[in-house]
């Protein structure tokens, strides 16, 4: 069972893990075990989610979703197959913590006049700056 919060837990039955070689340090026992994981969720399947942090976590511009809403997190940064296998729980619990805060609506603002003027004033002198690489002679 991974907890997420007080209210919310993924039952272990929901995740895949698969274990496969890493690459990196590790001398000759790096090519026997599989000391990698991968942890695969089903966002757009799981019965565990609400409906608002599902959607939340589908609409996400993520390159670990899959195109069938399938979160795919891979763990090789130790050497220990245990300390990848909680990483990447523990990354997974962070997503979907990320998620279960709704985003604030925007409030749209107007810039203010200062604001326009010393953006107009910067553009001015910017142009100046560009003016005077010339030859000289060339802008008068």
């Amino acid at each position: 069972m991974l907890q997420i919060s007080r209210t919310l837990a993924i039952p272990d039955a929901e995740l895949v893990e698969r274990f496969l070689r890493a690459d990196g340090p590790g001398g000759q026992h790096v090519n026997r075990t599989e000391s990698a994981v991968e942890l695969r969720f089903d966002v757009a399947l799981s019965p565990s989610l609400p409906d608002d942090v599902r959607e939340r976590l589908l609409t996400r511009r993520d390159r670990r979703l899959t195109d069938d809403g399938v979160l795919v997190i891979q763990g090789r940064r130790f050497r220990d197959q245990g300390r990848n296998r909680d990483d990447v729980r523990e990354r997974l619990a962070e997503i979907i913590r990320g998620a279960l805060v709704p985003p604030k609506k925007r409030v749209a603002t107007r810039p203010t006049r200062a604001s326009k003027e010393r953006r107009l004033a910067g553009k001015q002198q910017r142009s100046r700056i560009k003016q005077g690489r010339g030859k000289p002679g060339a802008h008068e």
